[in-house]
């Protein structure tokens, strides 16, 4: 299968970028180490090249009652410029995707202004997710488009502590004042003579902004920001927002492989029950009943890496969970992973073990994000 490539993977080749097959896209996963590229998120700013996530544009007049429909939030909360995480689950609840939902400005057409929003799907879920709102709208005779505009979009997410000061900084003369954003808002910005979307949103745990510019505008904007900040690759991502606590789609939940609902991945907050949305019933059926298992983290008290895949076992040695994502923390130095465990074994102080390359390694549960 081909590789979809970002627009800058050339670019980043030429700086010495490694790369790794994510979600059908060729992406850097490392420009110069993964310690040192985490290290630069967590005391500085680091930019990532994040242009294989998808983007979703739903607009026309019954948009809003689409998304509702698709999403587990309630999108009618949203005003221009809001942004709000959400979960994409089938009838069953399971999810298939999590996203973050944008209320863009209304479109103007000759006959009028209409609702639009944009909706960002993970690597490689752009044209399942497209698919998906066609068939929805179509099958409720609904009014409005859905296009998918993840090739017309380059996206970088500019992260740490000096990161909102680098983006706003980067603004050109006129445009607006990115310090005035708050978490999850967003607006359009010039940007290297670029009008870009960007929002006071990221995956890392640190404040900062991601910025998503026109495809061919992508090497103008991303060297500015390369200027003052570390760039970083998607293992640097993926330490980042392990230590946070956050999901990776594809690895902490799958609809066949992981099948796990937003309350089950300790999610439940983007659930809004009073909406009307695709596996709303079973959703309010677990909320009432409860989940059997749930997501945790776990701290590694023995020697050892924990890995995607390995079993958790309890102190009489059986199976009792898995471990979806796992690695040694950067910034704490000590063996971290996140995974499902029944309820019962979830107190913070549990102890159980990690199978590490067939050995049973002494491990607890703990609250995250990882201290």
């Amino acid at each position: 299968m081909t590789l979809r490539k970002p627009p800058l993977r050339e670019a980043h080749a030429a700086r010495g970028a490694k790369f790794t097959e994510f979600g059908g896209w060729d992406m850097p996963v490392e420009f110069d180490s993964i310690r040192a590229e985490h290290t630069a998120v967590r005391e500085a700013a680091g930019v990532f090249d994040a242009s294989h996530m998808g983007e979703i544009v739903v607009a026309g007049p019954d948009a809003g009652t689409l998304v509702d429909r698709l999403t587990t939030n309630d999108v009618a909360a949203l005003d221009a410029g809001d942004a709000q995480y959400a979960a994409i689950t089938r009838e069953d609840g399971v999810m298939l995707d999590d996203t973050v939902v944008y209320r863009l400005p209304d479109e103007v057409r000759e006959d009028g202004a209409v609702p639009a929003y944009l909706f960002v799907p993970n690597a490689g879920h752009d044209a399942e997710s497209h698919e998906r709102w066609v068939a929805h709208r179509d099958e409720r005779a609904l009014d409005c488009e859905v296009r998918n505009v993840t090739e017309d979009w380059a996206m970088f997410a500019v992260q740490g502590p000096d990161a909102p000061g680098l983006v706003a900084d980067a603004v050109d003369a006129g445009g607006p004042d990115l310090l005035d954003l708050s978490r999850f808002s967003a607006t359009y910005a010039p940007i290297a003579g670029a009008e870009c979307w960007v929002a006071r949103t990221g995956y890392t745990g640190e404040d900062g902004f991601e910025v998503l510019c026109p495809w061919d505008a992508a090497e103008d904007v991303w060297g500015l920001f390369a200027e003052d900040a570390a760039p970083c690759g998607l293992g640097a991502r993926d330490t980042l927002r392990m230590e946070r606590g956050f999901l990776l789609s594809g690895q902490d939940f799958h609809p066949e492989d992981e099948p796990r609902t937003p309350y089950e991945a300790d999610i439940g907050f983007v659930v809004d029950l009073d909406t009307d949305f695709v596996g709303r019933d079973a959703l309010a059926e677990q909320a009432e009943t409860g989940v059997e298992e749930t997501f945790v983290g776990l701290e590694l008290l023995d020697r050892g890496v924990p890995r995607h895949g390995y079993d958790v076992t309890d102190e009489n040695g059986h199976v009792v969970g898995v471990v979806t994502s796992g690695t040694m923390s950067p910034s704490l130095d000590k063996p971290i992973a996140l995974g499902y465990l029944p309820v019962d074994l979830t107190d913070p102080g549990t102890e159980v073990n990690v199978v590490v390359r067939g050995r049973e390694k002494r491990a607890k549960v703990v609250t995250v994000p990882f201290e």
